[in-house]
């Protein structure tokens, strides 16, 4: 006879899952025929989700379903792809790690994401990681650009130790995404914050200033004050999915507050006459790397939503 229980995925191989519940932790497969109503995922069952599975007589175990998310963090599987990738779901929040030297984190994907984190309404921190090793010029610029926005940045270092109060504060009693391109520190940082968790670390490539991956994949560990955070695999790019041209300044919160002071009440802030928008940018009240940001995405992504 079948027995049924609910939990949490908090490990995610492609082949087999983690499942955690109240007597522990429980390896499963999926379902071969589960699929996701409405979502073309190249990964229908991800960290995060709450599930209900089977137990079998034997001791096997199997998802036998997905339940309803609230949200969750979603990319395009690859640049030609039509078919998603979700990182993580059931989230309260994000955390994104960016380094602007050793190795540089792109503006264009520091940008992306957090559009996809208003897009799916997860609130997002930026991390400065390593701030001890950047320039405190670029810190200040690139702080003014993303405050000016609305974000709340922190200069962290888990060498100096720096921010780690502070972020060890925002992640209690919360269940947290930590994402970034590979080599910013995630799992470094992690570990800082809570030295008990089991994860591994690595070093910066010396020939190529990039960093290996030492998460291999996405893992949900409970934190010794109380919460959870999902360490992730080091994402290359991001490509949005499933946002059209006419909606993606939504996701802009500083365009947002401007918006409603243009002439057109369908204005795309890239041509129009009266744009309040392109105004504020004029005038320094909205910075230019995230307009431009905003023409580059609405360009490149054009031809994926066709």
């Amino acid at each position: 006879m079948e027995r049924l229980f609910t939990g949490t995925v908090v490990r995610a191989t492609g082949s087999w899952y983690e499942v955690h519940t109240d007597e522990g932790n429980v390896r499963c497969r999926i379902r071969g025929r589960l699929r996701l109503r409405g979502v073309r995922s190249t990964n229908p069952v991800v960290v995060g989700d709450a599930v209900r599975c089977e137990a079998a007589a034997d001791g096997s175990c199997v998802i036998a379903e997905v339940l309803p998310r609230r949200n969750y963090v979603i990319r395009r599987a690859s640049n030609l792809s039509k078919e998603s990738h979700i990182i993580a779901s059931n989230l309260d929040q994000a955390m994104l790690l960016v380094t602007l030297a050793e190795p540089q984190t792109a503006p264009e994907f520091v940008d992306r994401f957090l559009v996809t984190c208003e897009a799916y309404k997860v609130p997002a921190t930026i991390l400065l990681s390593k701030s001890d090793l950047q320039q405190r010029e670029a810190l200040a610029r690139f702080r003014a650009v993303y405050e000016g926005a609305g974000y709340r940045v922190l200069e962290v270092s888990a060498r100096e130790g720096t921010g780690l109060e502070a972020v060890g504060a925002l992640l209690a009693g919360r269940t947290t995404l930590v994402a970034g391109n590979s080599g910013v520190g995630k799992s470094t940082l992690v570990k800082a914050v809570d030295p008990a968790l089991d994860i591994r670390t690595g070093e910066i490539s010396g020939s190529h200033h990039k960093g290996r991956h030492t998460t291999t994949f996405s893992t949900m560990y409970p934190l010794a004050g109380g919460g959870w955070i999902i360490d992730t695999p080091g994402i290359k790019g991001f490509g949005l999915i499933d946002i059209d041209d006419a909606e993606l300044w939504h996701y802009f919160p500083e365009m947002m507050r401007h918006a409603p002071g243009c002439r057109f009440y369908n204005c795309t802030h890239t041509h129009e006459p009266g744009c309040a928008v392109a105004e504020a940018v004029e005038r320094g009240e909205i910075a230019r790397a995230r307009y431009e940001s905003y023409l580059k995405i609405r360009s490149e992504d054009e031809k994926y939503r066709k």
